[in-house]
């Protein structure tokens, strides 16, 4: 398997992330009456279209960290920690829609796979630089 194949899945499922989240706001759009261009009006739409614009803003993080990781870090570290983080953000997803204050276990889980990412692309640049 090529070194990017786990990134290049992963980067997949979060393309997939961010269409379904997409989904998810125009469904709510319809089922709480809430029309464009508005973003409020309505708490059960608003906490949905708050998982969509917050999965948008952790990916411009995450992907970064993904990739970094990739070229400098350890390969099954970037696969299990991506795949944590894409896990952390459905879970997070699920519980926010439900009530905000359920969004906490996903959000700590994806943290942990977002942190694991950027704490090994830090160390594999450093040692590329040392070395």
């Amino acid at each position: 398997m090529h070194s990017t194949t786990w990134p290049a899945i992963i980067t997949l499922l979060n393309i997939a992330l961010q269409f379904w989240t997409s989904v998810l706001v125009a469904q709510a759009r319809g089922k709480y009456g809430v029309k464009v261009p508005a973003t409020t009006g309505n708490a059960d739409f608003e906490r949905v279209f708050r998982v969509q614009m917050n999965t948008m803003e952790a990916s411009l993080l995450f992907l970064p960290a993904l990739w970094l990781a990739a070229l400098y870090g350890t390969p099954t570290v970037v696969a299990i920690a991506g795949l944590v983080w894409i896990g952390g953000r459905v879970l997070y997803a699920l519980g926010y829609m439900r009530e905000a204050a359920k969004r906490s276990m996903g959000f700590g889980i994806a943290s942990l796979g977002f942190g694991a990412l950027a704490l090994d692309a830090t160390i594999g640049l450093v040692r590329s630089l040392i070395a």
